[in-house]
């Protein structure tokens, strides 16, 4: 069984905010404190280099565990990335199979997170028994890796036992009612925190705000 980072010690909901492209995003989520920060290395409008990437970080404060969100990505840069400490942990969100996810975990020792566009019931019980420490739960699109901010069916989320992090249409008005509707271990938002595109500060802070009062 691969271990669960706990770097995180707090029990509350966890927040994510992907998707950083700027230094302005890093000021941003330190100001706020999200309990993880993600870098999309995948194509995407949000596509940060690995260069780029190693800026922002250096950046962002240490206590903040910054993810890196990858397509069926390259194994020896994401394996680089985590080594050199770019990234704390590794969100997978393609076609990656079971043979990468066992190959890969071998090799890091940073927390996988593989990523469900979600169909079925039986889908995330599969993916729940691959090689990860999380499960992220995002909504089926077709043609597209991401949810684009759609939100999904969760009468098809079944029980658990990984820690899991709901993604998929979450903003300001609703993310109280998913928390407290489905108890997830941690949400993650990208679009939603948004506008014309970039990341909004005070849309950040509300968000994460309105998690944590849920303590």
């Amino acid at each position: 069984m691969r271990r669960v980072s706990t770097k995180t010690a707090r029990t509350e909901t966890k927040v994510k905010i992907c998707g950083l492209t700027r230094m302005e995003d890093v000021i941003c989520v330190n100001q706020c404190r999200p309990d993880y920060a993600g870098f999309v290395f995948a194509k995407s409008r949000r596509q940060v280099s690995a260069e780029q990437a190693e800026g922002l970080r250096r950046a962002m404060d240490s206590e903040i565990l910054s993810v890196g969100v990858f397509v069926n990505g390259d194994m020896d840069e994401i394996v680089r990335l985590a080594r050199q400490k770019v990234i704390d942990l590794i969100q997978l969100h393609g076609d990656e199979d079971a043979g990468y996810l066992k190959q890969l975990s071998k090799r890091v020792e940073a927390p996988i997170i593989r990523a469900v566009r979600v169909q079925s019931k039986e889908q995330i019980e599969k993916a729940q028994e691959q090689e990860c420490d999380y499960l992220l739960l995002d909504t089926y699109h077709p043609g597209q890796y991401g949810g684009g901010g759609r939100t999904f069916d969760p009468a098809l989320i079944p029980p658990l036992y990984k820690p899991w992090f709901l993604a998929g249409g979450l903003d300001r008005g609703n993310i109280v009612e998913k928390i407290q509707a489905h108890h997830p271990f941690g949400v993650d938002v990208s679009s939603k925190v948004e506008t014309e595109g970039k990341k909004d500060p005070e849309k950040i802070r509300e968000f994460i705000e309105r998690v944590r009062r849920l303590e």
